[in-house]
């Protein structure tokens, strides 16, 4: 549906982009936004990890909570998402989330500049099976995006 240039999606409608084990529906992209920023919703399952510890060196993220329960890691401190629940992810600050409840977890996510959704491509686009972890890390630069795994003891 086109409005004056604009358009509208219902819920859960938008481009699916199959990468890092959550459901990822984009909602617009860079090319919409004139580059401001890109809109997903995560579909996250219950008892689900998202990406591991990393931090983006180009860009912000925003999550509000749709429904379910979302823990997310910010910077070493945690925080618990419930619908209607508004966080702020600076770029580079580590975080990580996991929805740790048997329900899934619906989260807007907004991020700018606009660009992760190139990202998350690259991700889907990958070969099935297990992914090897320097192939991963190669994908992460070149998007700015930086993994933070803990060290090993």
């Amino acid at each position: 549906m086109t409005l004056g240039g604009g358009y509208m999606l219902r819920n859960r409608q938008g481009r699916q982009i199959p990468a890092i084990g959550l459901g990822i529906t984009m909602k617009t992209n860079g090319d919409s936004t004139q580059g401001a920023y890109s809109l997903f919703e995560y579909a996250v399952p219950g008892e689900t990890s998202g990406p591991p510890p990393h931090l983006h060196t180009r860009e912000d993220e925003s999550f509000v909570c749709l429904s379910g329960r979302l823990d997310v890691m910010l910077g070493g401190e945690d925080f618990v998402l419930e619908p209607g629940d508004y966080l702020f992810l600076p770029r580079d600050v580590v975080h990580t989330f996991r929805n740790s409840t048997k329900d899934e977890a619906r989260v807007i996510s907004v991020v700018s500049p606009a660009g992760l959704e190139d990202y998350y491509q690259a991700l889907a686009d990958l070969p099935p099976g297990p992914k090897d972890i320097s192939v991963l890390k190669g994908i992460m630069a070149d998007f700015g995006i930086v993994l933070q795994l803990p060290e090993a003891g």
